[in-house]
């Protein structure tokens, strides 16, 4: 009797713990006025699921349809990764934040505490596209270019030149300040706006914190897509996934008490027939395939941004 009461103690426990990370969560999204508002429709696919059947790795990704009824659309990610790069080593700013603004919704699909860790994350996406309209502002202003040149680009929001630019030149006067991961460097290097020893709002420390949150996503998607475990030859679960995941990459750069809130998080994490459904798939064989294809691209962007930062020694600004 005395090991069952302790039992329902900690089952009672962990609901109390579950209700104010709720809460939390709900005071993140300022709803705490009419709470349920905070938890997004994202998605009624009972009765609406589309599912892509007979793909493989040589298709395009034209095969990849909208699924009607919810907000994730893994086939925009894709198409967004896909836009991002440009020349042999440069991530255009504009398809890289779209790329986040589709993640941020996958995010959310997973559910409030999952979901918690968006607020951060559009915060930085923010930061980066409000520094490349005053960019614009200005420019307009003076009626030049964002690097100094003639007719140069807009900003995250203008599309950039299609220069050949790579991780080991200097961005075309073509290109707007905030155009491009390279141009960005350049250009706040240049005003003295980068600073290694102090943190500020600068893109550069900003684009750092979204290329960690971006390894992480991608190597919990990369687990996401593999078989049954070796060992025991079964479906590891989506939460424990995530958190191996979270261990190899942001936890190193967080604090004890977040990383104890980041593990409670995935415990409410769904299983994978969620996740067959947010894709529009229907069994572990077709959610490999496309998560495959999502992986793939995000390793394009991903290991550009890490050579661009790498090379300017930005991989700690604080």
């Amino acid at each position: 009797m005395k090991a069952v009461s302790m039992g329902v103690k900690g089952r009672a426990a962990l609901a109390i713990l579950f209700i104010l990370l709720l809460l939390g969560t709900l005071w993140l999204h300022g709803k705490l006025d009419n709470p349920w508002e905070a938890c997004p429709k994202l998605h009624n696919q009972k009765d609406k699921a589309v599912f892509h059947r007979n793909v493989s790795d040589q298709e395009d990704s034209d095969w990849l349809e909208l699924c009607p009824g919810q907000t994730f659309q893994v086939s925009l990610l894709l198409s967004h990764l896909q836009a991002a790069p440009l020349g042999t080593g440069d991530v255009l700013l504009q398809p890289y934040l779209t790329s986040w603004d589709e993640l941020i919704k996958f995010l959310l699909a997973l559910g409030p505490l999952v979901g918690a860790v968006t607020t951060e994350i559009e915060t930085k996406t923010n930061i980066i596209r409000q520094l490349a309209k005053e960019e614009e502002e200005w420019m307009r202003s003076q009626g030049g270019s964002g690097m100094g040149g003639d007719g140069g680009g807009g900003g995250v929001g203008g599309g950039g030149g299609k220069s050949d630019i790579n991780a080991h030149a200097q961005p075309s006067s073509s290109v707007g300040a905030y155009d491009s991961v390279l141009s960005m460097i350049s250009a706040e290097l240049s005003r003295g706006l980068v600073d290694y020893h102090t943190q500020t709002d600068s893109g550069c420390r900003t684009l750092l914190r979204l290329h960690r949150a971006l390894l992480w996503l991608q190597l919990f998607l990369r687990k996401l897509g593999e078989g049954p475990d070796p060992i025991t030859g079964h479906m590891r679960s989506p939460s424990d996934l995530c958190r191996e995941a979270y261990q190899h990459t942001l936890a190193q750069h967080h604090q004890w008490w977040v990383r104890r809130m980041a593990e409670l998080a995935f415990l409410g994490m769904p299983d994978r027939t969620f996740f067959y459904r947010l894709i529009c798939v229907q069994n572990q064989d077709e959610a490999s395939v496309i998560l495959h294809k999502v992986v793939y691209a995000i390793d394009v962007v991903y290991n550009r941004t890490q050579r661009a930062l790498e090379e300017h020694a930005m991989l700690d600004l604080p």
